[in-house]
């Protein structure tokens, strides 16, 4: 998910796309952890993405406040 489109999303659509991409990223880390996976920068990809979904939540969350 591209930072463009992250801009896009609404605070509550944030939130959901965070946790769904959460989810994904503790499966990818178990399936991992259980058997080696393919390809194991997917890891390394979901990471980032919520990575980017936090950093825009709390930057939505400071313009709602100021």
């Amino acid at each position: 998910m591209k930072a463009s489109e992250i801009e896009k999303l609404s605070l509550e659509d944030l939130q959901d796309k965070l946790a769904e991409h959460q989810k994904q990223l503790s499966d990818l880390k178990m399936n991992h952890a259980v058997s080696p996976l393919e390809n194991p920068l997917q890891i390394k990809i979901v990471r980032r993405t919520v990575s980017r979904l936090l950093t825009a939540i709390t930057a939505k969350q400071k313009e709602i406040i100021a």
